[in-house]
């Protein structure tokens, strides 16, 4: 005989962020019998007839834990072989992996509390936890979410946290890294060889007192390594930067309580509801003339990136210094970030004086999430600790009959692996030409593979034939166009229908390969997830010394004025560039050797940067010359000016006048802020010109930006203002550019595969 019931069905970001212990106590509050179980799909919740499973699933729906997120509820009739006496939580299921990952949580306020209270038993401990916060992401060994399958197995509970681990009514019920300064993970500072020099409290007040001092820490937290000094002290910031190499480019800052915010940059309830976060990011925040930051943390910049701590150490270490501290990668010039305590020792000698480690292993890298706050919302620039791996779920019409892997690019590279509806962005690695970090990407391939229990059918990668991310692979391989896939993840990210049409595309960029091997960085394409088209853009330019060109802004400069302006050298303009060898180069270019030709809206930055000396000779991080630009413009933002970027229709498509803008921009005799907002704004104009005219000649109302230069600020909101009225789609939650660029593959090949024959293979990437 049996009773009668339903089965609840809940899929999503459900498991590790306490859902079951919130299932047993809504169903004991609303009297209800039968169970609660985690598996491979999700969570599954059997429950014996009752007239209170609607309001029960209504709750489900609008109340679950503050870290869960509910993709999928389905209700079916379940009869039950006996009746059950009580609500219990049954043991896991195990299966095919369905369910999602989630990602490490800062700490919460319950756990602070009971780490800066004096009477706790956790009081002083650095690796509290509970289901509502702490690492999840990076120590999981595999799925589902059980502590055995963690980096936390090698810690054996101790009786008081067995009793809260096995309590449904406790918050820490389940919480698999739940551990206390008896049974947990230990915090220990060393010198260089590794010989202990203080345990636990004594450790954090050991690395206290050497970052006072002036000293540089190496701190073991969630994902990677932290380089820290006292960001309040010009030398020490300086000696960071000579040991590391690093001689520019800005660095992170933690705060030590969010009322620091308002003394270092731009405080209000938007920017600290962010960094409060359970994600707890970077966010870039404009800088306050009183800072007590030094100068160093981020030279030339107008903007500082600051965090909050996000686990129980960092908290400990903030308390105790009491001032803000510099927190960069762990890792040496040209190096991947450090994951192991041998690692971390051998690399970071020379560069750290002291390591504050400990003994939980990091199972996966996860480097800090980078945002700002602008007026469209939150904008990810690094997606990474905290977001990842939070999976995106495909626009309607989109899914992969089989398991897809898009590999991204050889830059700022993240690779994404989809299972039907629902793509895997992986955290942030950075440029595969260094073989360490290509190493570390493709261990995080396979650690994906193996946590989803998903065997990629097919390989989707850009149609570069010399990216390092590109595979040669007895599985099916598909090439896509970098700037196509740059539009996609747009179309992706606002979930635009396949069933909808094509978009005019703004992709916006350094270097990307597009059709018939031209080298694209600034276009305007027709676009849709199948395919695109190109319209025109900016006109191709040498890049003298190939490479090189990225790193030295003026030989970007010297070959546009060799193109577009004929009497360059008796301008005024011209002294500095007169300095350099340029002849040689010239030759070079006149001749087509090493010089190849680039529509590069990146490098055209680079060239007006180069002329208002805002710039390097050499440039020591990327996008270095557009971010010194941009700081420089935006203290003319608004100013009237002549200058324009108009278009030019020629028989392969529509260009945007460089002659014209050059003529116009170097006869306008203005300050140099007024000169950088103006070129600003005629790129503006320009690009929304294109759009517009392409527009009306389609009958088209929807825009799409990708690219990395639209991480520019003011480039953004004067894009916004100038393509009024269409509806314009600019990447917010997945980075506009090489960040983003697996996903925008991955939902291309599941177009293109969505009516092809199974195992298709395809290197034909323009249809």
């Amino acid at each position: 005989m049996s009773d009668s019931g339903v089965s609840v069905r809940v899929s999503g970001k459900v498991q590790g962020v306490g859902f079951r212990p919130f299932v047993w106590q809504l169903a004991r509050r609303l009297r209800l019998r039968g169970e609660v179980c985690n598996d491979s799909a999700g969570v599954e919740i059997r429950l014996l007839q009752s007239a209170a499973i609607p309001l029960f699933i209504e709750r489900l729906r609008h109340e679950p834990p503050p870290l869960a997120r509910i993709d999928s509820l389905s209700v079916q009739p379940y009869a039950w072989p006996s009746p059950p006496q009580d609500f219990t939580i049954a043991e896991t299921r195990q299966g095919r992996m369905m369910t999602q990952v989630a990602p490490d949580a800062a700490t919460c306020p319950d756990c602070l509390e009971e780490v800066l209270h004096a009477g706790n038993r956790r009081s002083g401990y650095a690796f509290t936890n509970c289901t509502h916060c702490g690492p999840r992401f990076t120590l999981i060994r595999t799925m589902p979410y059980d502590r055995s399958g963690t980096s936390m197995a090698a810690f054996r509970l101790c009786p008081a946290c067995r009793r809260e681990y096995q309590d449904p009514a406790d918050r820490r019920f389940h919480a698999q890294p739940v551990a206390c300064p008896h049974c947990g993970p230990q915090l220990f500072a060393t010198g260089q060889d590794g010989t202990t020099l203080a345990r636990e409290s004594a450790a954090i007040d050991y690395a206290t007192a050497a970052l006072l001092a002036g000293k540089i820490v190496a701190i073991k937290g969630l994902g990677g390594f932290h380089l820290a000094c006292d960001a309040t002290q010009q030398q020490a910031v300086m000696r960071l930067r000579q040991r590391k190499r690093r001689p520019a480019k800005p660095l992170a800052v933690m705060l030590p309580g969010i009322g620091w915010l308002a003394r270092c940059g731009k405080s209000d309830r938007a920017r600290q509801a962010l960094m409060l976060s359970a994600a707890a990011p970077i966010v870039l925040t404009e800088k306050n003339a009183t800072s007590p930051l030094c100068a160093a943390v981020a030279p030339g910049l107008d903007e500082t990136g600051l965090m909050l701590p996000f686990t129980p150490l960092h908290h400990l270490l903030m308390q105790a210094c009491r001032v803000p501290l510099v927190m960069t990668s762990g890792n040496g010039a040209d190096r991947a970030p450090a994951l192991t305590n041998e690692e971390a020792l051998s690399q970071l000698a020379g560069i750290a004086d002291i390591w504050l480690l400990h003994d939980r292993d990091i199972i996966q890298r996860a480097d800090d999430s980078l945002v700002r706050l602008g007026p469209q919302g939150l904008e990810i620039l690094r997606r990474a600790r905290g977001y990842v791996p939070d999976a995106v779920t495909l626009p309607p019409g989109l899914t992969a009959r089989s398991p897809l892997l898009a590999m991204g690019g050889d830059l700022k590279n993240t690779f994404c692996l989809v299972q039907g509806d629902r793509a895997m962005l992986s955290t942030h690695f950075g440029s595969l030409a260094n073989s360490d970090i290509a190493c570390q990407r493709q261990q995080a391939v396979t650690h994906f593979q193996q946590l989803y229990n998903c065997t990629p059918t097919t390989i989707v990668q850009d149609a570069h034939p010399a990216y390092v991310g590109s595979q040669q692979s007895e599985r099916p391989v598909l090439e896509v166009l970098h700037h196509h896939a740059h539009i996609a993840a747009c179309l992706a990210e606002h979930r635009r229908p396949l069933a909808h049409g094509p978009v005019i595309g703004l992709a916006l960029d350094g270097l990307g390969y597009g059709e018939n091997g031209a080298l694209w960085g600034g276009e305007c394409l027709l676009a849709d997830y199948h395919r695109c088209q190109h319209l025109g853009g900016l006109p191709a330019v040498a890049l003298p010394g190939g490479d090189r060109a990225a790193r030295e802004p003026w030989r970007n400069l010297l070959a546009h004025w060799l193109a577009f302006v004929p009497d360059w050298q008796q301008r005024p303009e011209a002294k500095a560039l007169l300095g350099k060898p340029w002849q040689p180069l010239a030759r070079a270019v006149a001749a087509g050797v090493n010089s190849p030709l680039a529509s590069s809206c990146g490098r055209l930055f680079d060239a007006i940067a180069a002329v208002l000396g805002c710039a390097p000779a050499v440039l020591s991080w990327e996008g270095e010359a557009a971010c010194r630009l941009e700081v420089l413009a935006r203290q003319a933002a608004g100013i009237a000016h002549p200058v324009t970027l108009p278009l030019r229709h020629t028989a392969t498509g529509t260009r945007l006048d460089l002659a014209v803008f050059w003529q116009q921009w170097l006869d306008w005799q203005a300050a140099p802020a007024a000169r950088a907002f103006a070129f600003h704004d005629a790129l503006a104009r320009g690009f929304a010109a294109l759009a517009h005219y392409h527009a009306g000649q389609t009958g088209l109302d929807t825009v799409a930006a990708g690219g990395g230069v639209l991480q520019s600020r003011l480039l953004r909101q004067l894009l916004q203002r100038y393509l009024s009225p269409l509806h314009v789609l600019m990447p917010q939650h997945i980075p506009a550019g090489d960040g983003g660029l697996a996903l925008g593959q991955a939902v291309i090949a599941c177009a293109r595969l969505h009516n092809a024959a199974p195992h298709t293979v395809t290197r034909d990437c323009y249809d």
